[in-house]
Order: C-alpha cells, then sequence, then structure tokens
C-alpha cells in the first residue's frame, strides 16, 4: 500500500517539510521498485535537536550505530549542549583544550562566510544571544540588555586558532557555532553514507538537509519551504512552495519560530553582530540551496542580517551557491525573490 507521508522537521527558527511518496515495510524500510534495495529510515537525537537519515544501502545495512557514533563524536567537539565538549571548554576558558578537526574545519568556514559578509555571521556573537534569552538554555526577556556592555568582546577578528590552540583576545567571549554546526553533521553523516557505498539518501540534522540520487519513489527529494508565519509555538505550518532537489544541501533560517514581544515590538533570535540588536529589516525567511550543507548553512543566517538587496548581492558572488528570499513589502504583504540559478529547483 502507498501512502502520501509529509515529514514535519523544525529547528526554532525553520521549518521544512519533506515531501515523499513511501511504501510502508517492517522497522522504518521501504522497498524500492526499480533495485529492489531496502531504504532504511533512522531517527534520534543530536545537538540539542533531532537527526533523521533516510538511505538505500545496497547490502541492506542499518547504519544506525555507525551514523549516531559520528554523531557523538561530534558533540563531542561542536555541542554546547555538551558540559565537556571542545566548544563548552573553550568557552569556560579551559586553557588545557585542543581544537579538533570537526572545531577547525567550523571555524575556517565561519571565518570565510564572514569575511565574504562584512562579518554578518560572527561565532563570537554567543554573549549577546544569551543575554537576548535565546541561547544555553536562558530564556529571560524580562529586560532588554544594555548591548554596549557587550560589543567590546563580539567579532570574529578577536579569535584565531594556532597550533590548536584557541585563543580569544578577551576571556569573557563566548563561542556560538549553531548558525553553522548541523549544516556541517549533515555532511559528515553524507560522507559516512557514501562511503558505505549509498547512492541514495537524505539526511535532515535540525532542519539543515543534505541529499544525493532519488527517494523511494525513485523521485528527486521533495523540500517544502514553510510559509514564514510568525508562531514561536510551530503550530501554525503552511508550505511556501516545494523544492525537487539531489545532489546539493538545503537550508533556511527566519524570524518567524524563535523570537518574543515586548509590547508591539517583535525581538527575533537572530543577532547583528555589527549593532548587538536583533535583526529588524522586511527579511523574514531565507532558503539556499549549495554543493555543501556546511556552505549553505554558513550564509543563510548572515544573509538575514544583510537584508534582501544585499544578500542577492553576496549570493550572486558565490559559486554554485542559490537563494530564495520570502520578504515584506511596505503594506506587510509577503513578496518573493530568488537567483536565477534557484528557479531550476523549484517544482512546478
Amino acid at each position: 500500500m502507498k501512502k502520501k507521508a509529509f515529514i514535519t522537521i523544525s529547528s526554532g527558527v525553520l521549518l521544512l517539510i519533506v515531501a515523499m511518496t513511501i511504501h510502508i515495510w517492517h522497522e522504518n524500510k521501504t522497498i524500492d521498485e526499480q533495485s529492489n534495495a531496502a531504504y532504511i529510515h533512522n531517527q534520534g537525537e543530536a545537538q540539542g535537536t533531532t537527526y533523521s537519515a533516510i538511505y538505500q544501502q545496497p547490502d541492506g545495512v542499518d547504519l544506525k550505530p555507525k551514523i549516531e557514533k559520528l554523531l557523538h563524536e561530534f558533540d563531542l567537539s561542536l555541542s554546547t549542549y555538551v558540559p565537556n565538549s571542545i566548544i563548552s571548554r573553550i568557552n569556560r576558558n579551559d586553557t588545557t583544550v585542543r581544537t579538533d578537526q570537526y572545531f577547525e574545519t567550523m571555524f575556517n568556514a565561519a571565518k570565510e562566510a564572514a569575511d565574504n559578509t562584512n562579518g554578518a555571521i560572527d561565532i563570537t556573537v554567543g554573549p549577546l544571544v544569551k543575554a537576548w534569552g535565546f541561547a544555553f538554555g536562558n530564556s529571560d526577556h524580562s529586560k532588554l540588555p544594555v548591548v554596549a556592555d557587550f560589543l567590546p568582546y563580539i567579532g570574529y577578528k578577536k579569535v584565531k586558532i594556532e597550533n590548536h590552540k584557541f585563543i580569544k583576545a578577551d576571556s569573557r567571549m563566548i563561542i556560538d557555532c549553531n548558525s553553522i554546526a548541523q549544516g556541517y553533521s549533515a555532511d559528515l553523516i553524507a560522507q559516512l553514507l557514501e562511503n558505505f557505498n549509498c547512492k541514495n539518501y537524505m539526511i535532515e540534522i535540525g532542519g539543515e538537509i543534505a541529499c544525493k540520487g532519488l527517494n523511494p519513489d525513485a523521485r528527486k527529494w521533495q523540500i517544502g519551504i514553510d510559509k514564514p508565519i510568525d508562531d514561536s509555538t510551530s503550530v501554525e505550518n503552511q508550505v511556501q512552495t516545494i523544492l525537487s532537489i539531489t545532489d546539493c544541501a538545503v537550508t533556511t533560517a527566519g524570524d518567524y519560530r524563535k523570537f518574543f514581544m515586548k509590547g508591539s515590538k517583535k525581538y527575533s533570535h537572530i543577532i547583528n553582530p555589527h549593532t548587538g540588536y536583533p535583526v529588524d529589516n522586511k527579511l523574514l525567511s531565507v532558503t539556499i540551496i549549495a554543493p555543501k550543507a556546511i556552505i549553505a548553512d554558513a550564509y543563510d543566517t548572515p544573509f538575514m542580517v544583510l537584508g534582501v538587496d544585499s544578500a542577492l548581492k553576496v549570493c550572486k558572488k558565490l559559486p554554485g551557491v542559490e537563494c530564495y528570499l520570502i520578504y515584506a513589502d511596505k503594506d506587510g504583504k509577503h513578496k518573493v525573490i530568488y537567483t536565477e540559478g534557484f528557479k531550476k529547483y523549484i517544482n512546478k
């Protein structure tokens, strides 16, 4: 029996819906009618969120133990939810900690994106994210922070890595890589699956997606972009458009899931590193398609900071990167604009 299934994927600031026609089989496995190989569906938790991996392994090997082992290793490097992770120890100013390959790859990707966006992504923005009540379990919005107190120790050029040692210009600096880590981990799982000869797969971690080949219905992977409707409970879900993609990654950032209201003023969880305040422009949602999820994830948040015109300008300079922007016009109506190369991914 065939069933139409929509898998809801949320990551605080975004909601992606993965649409697939699947054949129900035991233990979350499905049969591909062309090859008779099993599609395996693994799910679990990582980085304070959830993951999903749907893949076709030629020998029917369930790779969940290897996937979760890799995610555990990754968490030990970059998860702020793990007290003894490398990033947590750096944030506590542990002088004995050494950076590893995971941390350094993330750091270099974030630095490159920061250079390309004039610092619109900044992994040192952690103290401000915390002060605004959006990180590390802090949700106190009773009073607004004194932004000027934090700006002296914000700035990605004030940190560096030398001989696997993380060096801060100020001990009060806190590193926050949440805007890039989940995309990077999706790439790592994709590589693991390819090492085990998986040609068809879709990995989603906290809403960030990497995919290759075809879905269980022998079609490209169908990815839905959510309408940016303000709803911190993630109950109001409507699809803006559906993408048909393969052999690439897609991520989304927006200000419609994680925010708080104070009077009539909306405060987003996305912080402008230059001003220290939550973004306050007409851009509501950014979806990026790129060759790798770490690239897409590195640019969706800074594009929210840049706004429509600057985001499009930067995107056009990035090889293999396309973007789809939803913004509000002067009357508050939702409008859409996207790069020319994005058009081919939109499911007609």
